[in-house]
């Protein structure tokens, strides 16, 4: 984000203050801008500007360095410094401990998926996010799901934080689930977190998707993550338990989520 027209841009990955005619920050290696623009005659005054900068940089680089450290924003609202997926890793190893359990024999499948009617075992709205069948094609839907909710799980922790990444996490699984009951309130079934996963693939798209539409410099692959997206959602071809109902609405979820954080983050400018 620019501050102060032409004389600096700031480094949105470690929060230095760089010369706006570079392509990667010097501090960090962060790719600041795809095409570095012309540099100015020697004689310009942004030249001169831009020598003085090179010279203030590493103070200020310095002085910006224990914020990022407490993990405050920096450089764009609502992207955090502190990196670390815990979040993330904890719903993937929650996922893994059910897995285990069941096959031990600790708990029983039909406890822990949507399958019908609850009568009354509402826990199994959250507990069916984390528990898959056996077989190759579900230990496959089990991967897909799982990488897709670590990777822009922990994409979307670094912007806003591992509170935000449970709650769509959890939200978009529930909704899903109870949307299949309310679709098939008979025979409905829901296993995985296929919802969950989408909801996350969207609300962490939907900021690049807006910036692209503006025309403006983005980070990810959009390509990528609609094939990645598209696979979640033809999951329930392979995986029936996986519900193609859970699966819609948790992408609506993640695209109203998604918009929503974006303009938090617009109106923190």
């Amino acid at each position: 984000m620019a501050s102060g027209a032409d004389l600096f841009v700031v480094c949105k990955e470690c929060g230095a203050e760089v010369s706006p005619y570079i392509t990667e920050c010097p501090y960090c290696g962060h790719r600041v801008r795809r095409r570095a623009p012309k540099l100015p005659r020697e004689s310009s005054p942004a030249r001169a500007r831009l020598g003085a900068l090179k010279r203030t940089a590493p103070r200020q680089a310095r002085a910006r360095a224990p914020v990022a450290r407490r993990g405050l924003r920096i450089a764009l609202p609502g992207v955090a410094a502190e990196s670390h997926p815990y979040a993330s890793l904890a719903v993937v190893g929650a996922s893994l401990v059910l897995w285990v359990a069941w096959q031990a024999g600790a708990v029983g499948f039909g406890q822990l998926i949507v399958a019908g009617p609850l009568h009354g075992q509402w826990w199994r709205l959250l507990t069916n996010l984390f528990v898959y069948g056996a077989g190759l094609t579900a230990y496959v839907y089990a991967f897909t799901v799982l990488v897709a909710v670590f990777v822009f799980g922990w994409l979307l922790e670094r912007r806003h934080g591992g509170v935000v990444v449970l709650a769509v996490f959890l939200g978009a699984g529930v909704a899903g689930a109870v949307a299949t009951l309310g679709v098939y309130p008979h025979d409905g079934v829901a296993t995985g977190a296929n919802a969950a996963a989408l909801a996350l693939l969207v609300a962490w798209a939907i900021p690049d998707a807006l910036a692209a539409r503006a025309g403006n410099y983005y980070e990810g692959d959009l390509l990528a993550v609609a094939a990645l997206g598209l696979a979640l959602l033809a999951m329930p071809f392979a995986r029936p338990e996986a519900s193609w109902v859970a699966g819609v609405v948790g992408a609506l979820l993640g695209l109203v989520m998604g918009v929503g954080l974006a303009r938090m983050g617009t109106d923190a400018v």
